[in-house]
């Protein structure tokens, strides 16, 4: 079984697999460009999601955030920390900023372990996922402008062996990717981000690719 303790290990095996990973980034010319952190911390006994068991200390853990329902874009859905790019800023320098505007994480350059292939979105957006390793004893604090709720996925969760579910609809000839948590699910383009660092990251498939992988027709908009 692998091991997903939040220590010293796991940080060089992501960074190293990360490493060795040919990421793609294709170049879309209608798209906006947006970055997300994939944000590795150790876990804090945090509540119960969906049915899950309640996470141990010292296990790792993603942070992921249910976004605010005011937002005028995938409001209420599950996501990982991340916006649009501004003027000036690369992916890196993006992903660091929406991290310390939505959950109130400050990040130095050494803690980024690396990228994954960026993911084009059916709103608009090319998002490119930046892999952070955010640290233990944390005092994450949500923007009540962009975040309902912070919670802390345990990686165990994404090491389900009914992990990924594919789906069809008849609105596209691609599966639906969905990643299962507890007894519900998170969908793309979360779940296909969360699937390639799966695999990427902790099992080091350096050649999985979930660019082609749909999302379901409620994130459309």
């Amino acid at each position: 079984m692998t091991d997903l303790r939040y220590d010293i290990n796991l940080r060089q095996r992501i960074r190293n697999n990360l490493l060795r990973f040919n990421r793609q980034a294709p170049i879309f010319t209608k798209t906006i460009g947006a970055a997300v952190a994939i944000t590795i911390v150790e876990s804090q006994g945090d509540p119960n999601i969906y049915g899950l068991n309640q996470s141990q200390n010292g296990e790792a853990a993603i942070v992921i955030t249910k976004r605010a329902i005011g937002l005028s874009k995938h409001a209420g859905q599950w996501a990982l920390p991340g916006g649009r790019i501004d003027d000036g800023e690369n992916s890196e320098e993006a992903a660091v900023r929406e991290l310390r505007e939505e959950i109130g994480l400050s990040i130095e350059r050494d803690q980024i372990l690396g990228r994954l292939d960026d993911y084009s979105t059916r709103s608009g957006f090319t998002i490119t996922p930046i892999v952070v390793w955010g640290g233990s004893n944390l005092n994450l604090i949500p923007n009540p402008d962009e975040v309902a709720s912070i919670h802390r996925l345990p990686l165990r969760e994404l090491m389900r062996k009914d992990a990924p579910i594919l789906e069809t609809i008849p609105e596209s000839k691609n599966p639906v990717i969905l990643m299962p948590v507890g007894y519900s699910y998170i969908a793309a383009p979360t779940a296909a981000v969360l699937y390639q660092f799966r695999e990427v990251a902790i099992n080091g498939c350096s050649e999985l690719r979930v660019a082609h992988f749909e999302q379901p027709y409620f994130a459309w908009r």
